[in-house]
């Protein structure tokens, strides 16, 4: 009897062995299940909601940006504003800072939850009801940031690449988070908004960064795309690099970058610009594409 199991015991092993074997997951809960199907967004997503270390970044960045606009205020000759940008004299104008709204002021997360759980992608109508509903939560630091400046005398223009026609949703629920919209002056620049004699192009916001310069020395800028500091940003990622250069030294002193994972022109430099003519059908083919190994 012994000598039975013993032989039994070997051939199943032997079955096992020779079994193919189902292949490990690409990465840590990786799933097949039809109800939650691959999408990039959801790790992205899931860490500027859930993640103690978002929010930490977030009040780390606005925190120290306080005390870089007390020594802004302190220098006549300090600004902001891209080289070559400005064409007046900005030592005796009222001191401004210009913030982007969505991702780097605005928490716009659900909405991108939304579209995960209905495996949708963005449109219009469904982002046009998303503002329209006002809901969207200050980021972690933005508002004490906020609310320091317009403290010290500061002026807080928000440059938006939401459309004109969302400005007034954008600028109650700005309001209704209480950040500070100014004193008779429109502060809330969406796409579109007019600056005489500057043509923008796309999303580019140096048009809209020159008409506050018209009144106001610009003291620092906040965003979380590099399309929030400088025109011309959305091209391949080589270009973007020599884009940024010059101004290296300017980032967290009067630039602050915030961490966006799930959306911007990050991602198009990869998918919309990739060396390989082939890689711009197939966007996950130029992601992959991109990734480096040392």
């Amino acid at each position: 009897m012994h000598r039975l199991s013993l032989a039994i015991a070997i051939l199943l092993l032997g079955a096992c062995a020779s079994a193919p074997q189902t292949p490990p997951a690409i990465y840590a809960g990786a799933s097949t299940n039809a109800k939650f199907p691959a999408d990039d967004r959801l790790n992205a997503t899931l860490w500027m909601q859930a993640s103690i270390e978002h929010d930490l970044v977030f009040r780390e960045v606005y925190h120290a940006a306080q005390a870089k606009l007390l020594e802004a205020l302190a220098d006549p000759s300090w600004d902001a504003l891209p080289k070559g940008e400005r064409t007046n004299d900005a030592a005796a104008l009222p001191p401004a800072v210009i913030v982007d709204v969505d991702e780097t002021v605005l928490d716009n997360t659900p909405f991108e939850a939304r579209m995960i759980r209905d495996n949708s992608a963005f449109n219009d109508a469904a982002w046009t009801a998303w503002v329209d509903q006002k809901s969207a939560h200050a980021l972690p630091g933005a508002l004490d940031f906020a609310k320091f400046a317009a403290a010290h005398g500061v002026t807080i223009f928000y440059l938006t690449n939401r459309a004109e026609i969302m400005a007034g949703a954008t600028r109650d629920n700005l309001q209704a988070q209480g950040f500070p919209l100014g004193n008779g002056e429109e502060t809330v620049l969406a796409k579109g908004a007019n600056t005489p004699g500057c043509i923008a192009q796309g999303g580019n916001k140096g048009c809209r960064r020159k008409l506050v310069a018209q009144r106001h020395r610009v003291l620092q800028m906040f965003g979380d795309q590099l399309g929030d500091f400088l025109d011309g940003a959305d091209t391949d990622a080589s270009a973007r690099a020599t884009l940024v250069q010059p101004y290296q030294t300017w980032f967290g002193e009067r630039w602050f970058a915030l961490p966006n994972p799930d959306y911007g022109s990050w991602e198009s430099a990869i998918t919309q610009h990739p060396a390989d003519a082939k890689q711009r059908t197939d966007a996950r083919a130029a992601k992959h594409a991109a990734l480096r190994e040392n």
